[in-house]
């Protein structure tokens, strides 16, 4: 346990001289009881800089915005059958595996919202809602909806929610994130520990941070000194206006507790998730990059002979990315989109998100010392060549094995290599998941047969084989399958 000391700070006693009667008559009449103190006249705040002196005007404009959100989702859990063994039950724990047959469970959470719209448009966290099967939402007057999830985006880790009400609720502005600034006043405003909507107050003491790892990847942040506990996730981080500029999101802290730095989700990404939402989508669409970067550090600014370390190198660059289009090559360093700059990887890709698909977007980057300036054109990953998608039948060798030949959309759905080529396995059932084969998988040879096209698995699949032996790929590691059917 960590030592740590206890400190306390006292006000030295008054000593009072001994009063003469005449004295002690005086005081009595001026002042009332001897000792009474007169209290200032209350007022309300007139202006601006009083106001700063009492957040109150904030918290009452902001709080009736921010909601409760109780989920229930149903969970599998699996019991593992060494579970109560003196000797393997200490071996086998810790170490991921899972054993014995599935059982499911209803478990219950705990989080924050806020509204964003009048009509009922309610933002959270994905973490909070994740795939819940009943989500109730109540107000801070204490009225109670069940909710639905319009959208939800695990990697930026937002979940839109609506719930249908007769009367107009309450709902915050959303402010442009970019205009804040480190030393910014900042008001968190959630549910922590389930105990009721609670404030705290902190500075924005820090942007653009990209190392916290929060969804599927490393998120893009506000960094804040404002407690931030448990069930404070999805609640409002709020200006000094009562604005939204943030969805609390995570903590990083050495003990558990809230004495650690907070993280939101900037409020310029709320609200292109909010607008896609309601234009009908369940999924959130970044504009595809096709491309792999890295931090400039210091020592390849040096080599590079760049006075101060900036932007994002370009390592890899698909063929039909549209930084390509616009004339960007390997090597090249991507210094600004859409007039921010840009240096790290994790800060590209919000870039990218919160501008938009179906426009062009102003670009500078750094090509042989030289700096260009630009335009690219961004929009979803595009679907050619043709997938050629096809999925094996009964009189195939693999049955229930679905196929597609990779593009730039199959790259960026599963996360694959900018240069991968070849056939992705998209579905496998029956014979298929028993051999061991699971989508995402590339296939490259079946019984030392090449295979580039689903067509040449399927040729390959009508031979008729028993013995199989099937060479692919998964995250990136080589695999070998050898089966009989």
């Amino acid at each position: 346990m960590r030592p740590f000391t206890f400190s306390c700070r006292t006000t030295p006693a008054l000593i009072l001289p001994a009063l003469t009667l005449p004295i002690l008559l005086a005081a009595l009449v001026a002042g009332g009881p001897l000792g009474a103190q007169t209290s200032p006249p209350v007022t309300l705040p007139e202006n601006q800089a009083q106001m700063a002196m009492s957040f109150s005007p904030v918290v009452k404009s902001a709080s009736p915005a921010v909601v409760n959100i109780y989920v229930r989702q149903l969970v599998e859990t699996r019991r593992s059958p060494f579970a109560g063994d003196p000797f393997f039950d200490q071996f086998m724990r810790g170490m991921g595996h899972e054993f014995g047959p599935s059982r499911q469970r209803m478990e219950n959470s705990l989080g924050s919202g806020v509204i964003v719209s009048p009509d009922g448009i309610v933002v959270s966290n994905f973490h909070v809602t994740g795939n819940a099967t009943d989500i109730r939402v109540v107000l801070s007057d204490r009225r109670e909806y069940p909710a639905r999830v319009l959208l939800s985006d695990r990697q930026s880790d937002l979940a839109v929610l609506k719930i249908d009400v007769d009367t107009p609720l309450p709902a915050l502005e959303i402010a442009d994130s970019e205009a804040l600034e480190v030393g910014d006043l900042v008001l968190a405003i959630g549910n922590p520990f389930g105990v009721g909507q609670t404030v705290s107050s902190g500075i924005v003491s820090g942007l653009a941070r990209s190392a916290l790892q929060v969804g599927d990847g490393s998120g893009y942040f506000i960094q804040t000194d404002a407690p931030i506990n448990p069930g404070n996730s999805g609640g409002a981080l709020v200006d000094m206006q009562g604005r939204l500029i943030g969805i609390n999101s995570a903590i990083v802290t050495t003990s558990g507790g809230s004495n650690g730095i907070g993280f939101a989700i900037p409020s310029n990404l709320v609200a292109r998730v909010v607008a896609e939402a309601r234009e009908g989508a369940s999924s959130f669409t970044r504009p595809w990059a096709g491309i792999s970067g890295q931090i400039v550090d210091g020592g390849m600014a040096e080599a590079l002979g760049m006075d101060v370390p900036q932007g994002v190198l370009i390592s890899d660059l698909h063929p039909q990315s549209p930084f390509a289009a616009a004339g960007l090559v390997e090597g090249d360093i991507v210094l600004s989109l859409g007039s921010q700059a840009i240096n790290s990887p994790q800060e590209f890709v919000y870039r990218l998100s919160v501008s938009g698909a179906g426009q062009g977007v102003p670009l500078t980057w750094l090509h042989d010392g030289e700096t260009h300036s630009g335009e690219v054109l961004l929009g979803p990953a595009p679907d050619t060549p043709d997938r050629e998608a096809l999925t094996l039948d009964a009189g195939d060798g693999l049955q229930g094995l679905s196929l597609a030949r990779i593009n730039p959309s199959l790259i960026a759905e599963y996360g694959l290599p900018l240069q991968a080529t070849g056939v992705i396995v998209t579905g496998a059932e029956g014979i298929a998941a028993q051999a061991g084969l699971q989508p995402g998988d590339i296939l490259t040879v079946l019984n030392d047969h090449p295979v580039m096209v689903p067509g040449d698995v399927q040729a390959v699949a009508q031979l008729g084989a028993r013995r199989w032996q099937v060479e692919l790929i998964r995250d990136g590691r080589p695999i070998r399958l050898r089966f009989r059917l």
